[in-house]
């Protein structure tokens, strides 16, 4: 796990450091795995941070938005890129804020209501997916971190309800709406061989109703999902593997265009959340370490259960008169400043050596971080943002 040069020149903390010339770097490799018609798009939802998404302008395709706030947020970031506009629950005003876009190319309709709502909105022809909960079978979906799909939620629509919306599709009142594919993100954290076998389900759903009803099968997005190992931050979704497993899919609907979403997968080992401890205490047999700022700036180990690794940056000056509290070779949580005991960034995390004073380097918080954090509660200061990047362009695209 590296550890940014710049983390321990620190002076204002907690604060947020995201490495903008890794961040593209291994956007280019990502986009490098992936056959020619399998569209890479960005989920901002996973972190919509102005100079993040700068820094994947031009890396990728285009950028999936849920809400009208990303939407206004986005296409002010980068103006002349495609955007997706999905998620459940879009309002009127949502709905006609993204009418007025022409950057907005897709639509991911979630319900026969929705779909109802756009064509009456819609002054301008709409391309438009319908998202579907299609259930995989095989225990694909077994001991995912979240699950959108395969099984009962509030995202898309079941397969049974697909044929009302094609038929409404063909009437005149919905002429405006243009019917391109079929979309279904059914889950998070799945490595590249599960991805793979939840895209082939899917792709051979859609290829079934398709021919089903006369369609011209044009565009299938499969979501996004990759794996992203807490426990391990030096693994990594296995990308050529599953580019090649998406050529090999390819090969057999030769007219279809594949279209993915990552979010976690492209920003997470980009970013980093450092802090100090303020002080070590020993509590009923366990030791506990607590740092400035938590989970009101870093909420994703509190809602999925696990220990953000981390890295200790001793700092040897101690200016206080006391003595400085410390633990050798013993597990520790790290807790931060809230009055919750839900308020945990590593549960029990061995460490050689840790004093009050000394800094914590948290790695993998490149996305769902502060964008997903309760900041407000207890009104502590907000972290401070650094930004890393490389100072050379990027070079120019060869000729084919």
């Amino acid at each position: 796990m590296s550890v940014p040069a710049t983390a321990a020149a620190l002076t204002e903390l907690p604060a947020y450091l995201y490495d903008l010339a890794a961040l593209r770097a291994h956007a280019r490799r990502v986009r490098a795995a992936l056959p020619d018609r399998v569209e890479l798009y960005y989920a901002a939802k996973a972190n919509p941070e102005a100079p993040v998404l700068a820094a994947l302008h031009g890396l990728v395709d285009g950028y999936e938005v849920s809400s009208g706030g990303e939407l206004a947020h986005v296409h002010a970031t980068v103006p002349d890129a495609p955007l997706a506009f999905g998620g459940p629950g879009k309002s009127p005003e949502e709905i006609a804020a993204a009418l007025r876009l022409p950057a907005v190319r897709r639509w991911h309709v979630e319900s026969e209501r929705e779909l109802h709502a756009l064509a009456a909105a819609a002054d301008r022809p709409v391309d438009v997916l319908l998202r579907v909960n299609l259930p995989v079978g095989g225990g694909a979906l077994d001991g995912v971190a979240l699950a959108m799909g395969g099984r009962p939620t509030p995202f898309g629509m079941d397969p049974g309800q697909v044929a009302r919306c094609l038929a409404l599709l063909a009437t005149p009142a919905f002429a405006r709406l243009r019917l391109r594919g079929i979309h279904a993100h059914l889950a998070s954290g799945l490595p590249a061989a599960e991805q793979l076998r939840v895209a082939e389900r899917i792709v051979g759903w859609s290829a079934g109703l398709a021919a089903r009803h006369g369609l011209a099968l044009d565009e299938v997005n499969v979501g996004g999902g990759m794996a992203v190992d807490y426990e391990d931050p030096d693994a990594r979704f296995d990308w050529p593997r599953f580019g090649r497993g998406l050529a090999e899919l390819l090969a057999r609907h030769p007219s279809l265009t594949l279209r993915i979403e990552p979010g976690r997968a492209l920003t997470a080992h980009c970013g980093w959340y450092a802090t100090e401890v303020l002080d070590v205490k020993h509590s009923h047999g366990e030791d506990f370490a607590v740092v400035r700022g938590g989970t009101h700036h870093l909420r994703t180990p509190a809602t999925r259960g696990h220990s953000q690794p981390f890295t200790v940056l001793p700092v040897d000056h101690w200016p206080h008169p006391w003595p400085r509290p410390g633990v050798t070779d013993s597990p520790v949580t790290v807790c931060g400043q809230l009055c919750t005991p839900k308020d945990v960034l590593a549960s029990r995390a061995p460490v050689p050596a840790l004093r009050a004073g000394d800094r914590l380097l948290f790695a993998m918080a490149g996305a769902y971080a502060w964008n997903i954090s309760h900041h407000e509660f207890l009104m502590h200061p907000r972290p401070a943002f650094h930004y890393l990047a490389d100072r050379t362009p990027d070079p120019p695209a060869e000729a084919p």
